[in-house]
């Protein structure tokens, strides 16, 4: 892949995430949790488009990227160019050990077996190792019913299950690993402005839906230029909106973000 090529499906993809402030917060989110020394060897798994991936690289270390579905591993690899793998069932094609910190990003609901998963990412850390995972934390209520009534289930989302809530999160990996620190976020601000976007796009791709529910590639950038531009008018109106999630912190987050550490 040439350089200019490179540069070309990388402004896309940069395009994309400058006008998306929910992909803006769960990137904040990320790096926030992140520790600040001894990540010199990474791995990110489930980055969506790419753009995650891309730009946790850009912050320096040696990165590796894995996902399940060859479509979105094929927008990983264009964007970031190597060390991109596709996960098959929940085993993970890496060495034992070989990582300092695994950030598994909106992927551990997929897994079809989360319990032979997480024990993956604990045989791939090196000794005292980080993983972070961001799971949805759904609340059952209005919101969620209306995202059901649009068809935004937890089935057409590739969702094996609907969420983790702290507990079962603990419950899950609490003999393989000790919990740092956990927060919630994306409240009913924001959950409203995905589920409206969500809605636009799949009649916008006419209903097409990967295995993890609606993704944008840059084929489909390239096909919705004029939606592109006509969101691109409204975007801070949406930014906007999502902010208020500030005005009520105390509300339910309907995700979650934790950071471990590996055990001895």
């Amino acid at each position: 892949m040439s350089d200019n090529k490179v540069s070309t499906q990388q402004e896309w993809a940069i395009k994309l995430f400058n006008k998306s402030p929910l992909k803006q917060k769960k990137f904040q989110m990320i790096t926030d949790f992140m520790p600040n020394e001894g990540c010199k060897s990474c791995l990110d798994i489930g980055s969506d488009n790419g753009v995650i991936s891309l730009l946790l690289r850009q912050r320096g270390g040696e990165w590796s990227s894995a996902d399940l579905i060859p479509e979105t591993v094929e927008s990983i690899k264009n964007l970031v160019g190597n060390n991109v793998y596709q996960i098959e069932g929940s085993k993970l094609p890496f060495n034992d050990a070989q990582f300092d910190c695994v950030i598994v990003v909106d992927m551990l609901e997929h897994i079809p077996d989360d319990e032979v998963f997480t024990q993956e990412v604990y045989r791939v850390l090196k000794p005292q190792g980080w993983a972070i995972f961001n799971v949805p934390n759904p609340k059952e209520g209005l919101l969620r019913k209306l995202q059901f009534k649009l068809g935004q289930t937890d089935k057409a989302h590739g969702h094996l299950r609907a969420g983790y809530t702290p507990e079962k999160l603990d419950a899950l990996l609490n003999d393989k690993f000790i919990l740092i620190k956990q927060k919630s976020y994306s409240r009913f601000f924001s959950v409203f402005i995905d589920t409206f976007l969500t809605f636009v796009l799949d009649r916008l791709k006419k209903g097409s839906r990967g295995k993890k529910g609606t993704v944008i590639t840059e084929n489909d950038l390239n096909k919705l230029k004029k939606s592109f531009k006509l969101y691109s008018l409204i975007y801070p109106f949406i930014a906007l909106f999502v902010k208020l999630d500030l005005l009520i912190p105390f509300l339910h987050g309907n995700m979650l973000i934790s950071l471990f550490q590996k055990r001895e």
